[in-house]
């Protein structure tokens, strides 16, 4: 890894190279995690109603299953299956039947590339390096699949949680202490603002995902973090819900997913969040 950092020339398209890849296998995740949890909870529904059980073959895995164009089933072939490059050869249809092909695809690669070779940049080729690339490839699949299904799976926010609490036993980012009082305070600010929120209104104001999301984000930036990505998340999403709203002709009532809101802001954060707050502090006289 130091020869990497020694020798940026070859570390950083190699990082490319590698967020390309891993943007492909992500836009694999966001496609496919969403269909196998809702073939698998309606098997459990079964289950448990003592219902007779209707033959319902499985949706493609995420890892073993070939990709395949969604609407004739063609297979693809190895050059079909470049990240961005394939996309723009095919100029955005399939092969087979010609039908287009979401623009998601190359958006989600060339997202990830750029992301991951932030991560070497701001933290090298070393293991701060990989745990955030780690990171940024959760709050990516996260934020996709919340936006298309305003779902945020626990196979993914618990796993990330448990990350960012295994790292910071060896202070990769921060001590165990400051991790741990974010993952708990990050859970119930947001639990107790829904808490507070269906008191009222007998209403839910959000998901219990988006509790396990600031959770694991919590265990990644610390208790110090936690407002920052609050704040940060919540006047994004205002800003851009009210114009999606605008936009879409929709009435305030319209549920609107806030994990991508506190992905963004959470990325943010680890990356720039002492800096944020050492500004605030020089800016308000305070420091």
């Amino acid at each position: 890894m130091s020869f990497l950092d020694q020798n940026p020339g070859l570390g950083y398209p190699a990082a490319a190279g590698l967020g390309l890849l891993l943007g492909s296998f992500l836009n694999v995740v966001i496609l496919r995690l969403p269909r196998r949890l809702e073939w698998q909870w309606k098997r459990d529904s079964l289950e448990v109603l003592g219902e007779p059980e209707v033959y319902d073959p499985p949706p493609p895995g995420i890892v073993v299953e070939r990709s395949h164009c969604p609407h004739c089933k063609h297979q693809l072939a190895w050059w079909e299956n470049i990240p961005v490059l394939s996309w723009l050869a095919l100029r955005g249809r399939c092969r087979s039947c010609h039908a287009p092909i979401s623009l998601q695809y190359p958006l989600v690669e060339l997202l990830t590339m750029a992301l991951v070779v932030c991560c070497v940049w701001r933290f090298g080729f070393g293991w701060q390096g990989f745990g955030a690339i780690v990171l940024t490839c959760f709050l990516i699949a996260l934020a996709g699949i919340d936006l298309r299904t305003q779902l945020l799976p626990d196979q993914l926010t618990l796993p990330l949680l448990w990350l960012g609490l295994i790292a910071s036993i060896d202070a990769l980012y921060l001590p165990a202490k400051p991790a741990l009082v974010g993952a708990i305070i990050g859970y119930l600010s947001l639990w107790s603002v829904w808490w507070v929120f269906k008191q009222i209104t007998g209403k839910e104001g959000m998901g219990h995902g988006d509790f396990k999301l600031l959770a694991a984000l919590g265990a990644w930036v610390g208790l110090q973090g936690i407002v920052p990505t609050i704040l940060l998340s919540s006047l994004v999403g205002a800003i851009v819900g009210s114009i999606w709203l605008a936009a879409k002709g929709r009435d305030r009532a319209t549920p609107i997913p806030f994990g991508p809101y506190l992905a963004v802001a959470g990325w943010v954060v680890f990356f720039w969040g002492d800096w944020m707050v050492d500004a605030y502090l020089r800016f308000s006289g305070l420091r």
